[in-house]
């Protein structure tokens, strides 16, 4: 049941920043944390791939904040916060084998977390009067859910 449930809050990650929640899990791949040898994924914790992720996710942490970036909720947008939740849920549902229950739970907690997130970050940036803080603490919450995420499912 745990594995679900963290692989529907991976999801929500990917809603708030879709390239984050791979970083992570390819992060906690590499560090032996989420043990993918011997599955399709294992490529995941290879030092290509977790540095090529970790540079995305921080490409994308420097372009949300550009005043052109498009909606999360546009559906290239929408679509790829959901494939990224889906792959890391599956990612963590291999712990146990069940790695389409976790790429279902992954894709539900992206949708929770797309339309969560652009709900919370309008209500806080309306309450700042600008959108930098309310992104920068969706920034946070982000990537330190994703880090204790994949801390936890040692």
């Amino acid at each position: 049941m745990s594995l679900y449930l963290f692989a529907l809050l991976i999801g929500v990650v990917a809603g708030l920043r879709a390239l984050t929640a791979p970083a992570a899990v390819a992060w906690g791949a590499h560090l032996g944390l989420i043990p993918l040898q011997g599955t399709p994924l294992a490529w995941l914790g290879g030092s290509i791939a977790t540095w090529v992720f970790t540079a995305l996710a921080v490409l994308e942490l420097v372009g949300d904040q550009l005043p052109k970036t498009p909606s999360r909720k546009v559906p290239v947008q929408f679509g790829t916060r959901i494939a990224s939740g889906a792959f890391c849920g599956a990612a963590i549902g291999m712990l146990g084998g069940a790695w389409i229950g976790g790429a279902i739970a992954g894709a539900v907690g992206a949708v929770i977390g797309t339309l969560g997130g652009a709900d919370v970050r309008a209500r806080l940036a309306k309450a700042f009067g600008k959108d930098l803080p309310a992104a920068l603490i969706e920034d946070v919450v982000a990537v330190g859910g994703a880090a204790l995420i994949v801390l936890a499912t040692k």
